[in-house]
């Protein structure tokens, strides 16, 4: 009798589900972006929303970059300070464009 078919041996164990939710992984890499660069838009396009960036970028070269940043410095720290499901559920799976 094998190893693997003794009743004495346990059942592999299940995975928990106490791991990081898809997309958590974008969170710190689009704070920093719009931490740094915001007046660029990259932390936007970065999260997939193209329109919102496009918009962004063009409303930051009229401004001479100021409301790129300040837009860029908010959003930067919110991305940063909510929990990994709070920022899954707002920008990922939510689409939650602007703050």
């Amino acid at each position: 009798m094998s190893e693997e078919s003794s009743p004495q041996t346990p059942p592999p164990a299940a995975p928990s589900g106490g791991g990081k939710p898809a997309g958590s992984e974008k969170k710190l890499v689009a704070g920093i972006l719009g931490i740094l660069i915001g007046s660029l838009a990259i932390h936007k396009f970065y999260l997939g929303y193209t329109k919102e960036a496009v918009i962004h970028l063009v409303i930051s070269i009229v401004t001479c970059g100021l409301f790129g940043w300040v837009v860029g410095l908010i959003e930067g720290i919110l991305y940063l300070t909510k929990s990994d499901e709070e920022f899954v559920a707002t920008y990922i799976e939510g689409r939650k464009p602007w703050f």
